[in-house]
């Protein structure tokens, strides 16, 4: 079975693979529906953090409660933790803190630090993609005669995205290693 990491890497190359059919798209002047590519490259990335965040936490509760013990205890927590990530949707900062907090004991956002980020500044651009990724399912953009509204995400938003959320795994990882 593959472990949380893994999926992430997959999942992200779906949002790295919409920036490149964009890249390829993208002639002077660009076609009008080549935007969709980069909200939908954004929407892949976070959900592929979301899935991450979610597959990470039941791995580290597994390895916690140990194999083979089916006790009254280890079936509680796991049916609350199932219970709680069916509700989990956008793992922003606060939910994603308190996910690890409440099922490991770990503040895994005091350990987002990395080149130039630190744990506040982590967390604001974790709020913000997760946002952006709200507007980008909920709002699509409406059509308009005259001059184009601007792109929800532009290329470099999407790229850089890419990159934080790389680096964002990859710091979690290192918090909840057991």
């Amino acid at each position: 079975m593959p472990t949380a990491r893994e999926t992430f890497d997959s999942s992200i190359k779906d949002a790295v693979e919409l920036l490149d059919h964009f890249n390829a798209l993208n002639i002077l002047p660009p076609p009008p529906n080549a935007e969709v590519l980069k909200r939908a490259g954004l929407i892949m990335a976070c959900t592929a953090w979301e899935t991450y965040v979610e597959d990470r936490v039941q791995e580290a509760v597994q390895q916690r409660l140990g194999e083979g013990n089916d006790s009254f205890q280890n079936r509680f927590v796991l049916r609350h933790l199932q219970m709680t990530l069916k509700q989990f949707n956008n793992p922003n900062t606060e939910k994603t803190y308190k996910l690890f907090s409440d099922f490991l004991g770990v503040d895994v956002t005091a350990g987002w630090q990395w080149n130039n980020y630190d744990s506040a500044r982590a967390r604001l651009e974790l709020d913000a993609l997760i946002k952006k990724r709200g507007e980008a399912v909920h709002r699509s953009k409406a059509p308009s005669a005259g001059v184009p509204a601007a792109h929800l995400i532009r290329k470099d938003e999407l790229e850089k995205a890419i990159r934080f959320l790389k680096s964002l795994v990859e710091a979690t990882e290192k918090v909840t290693k057991l």
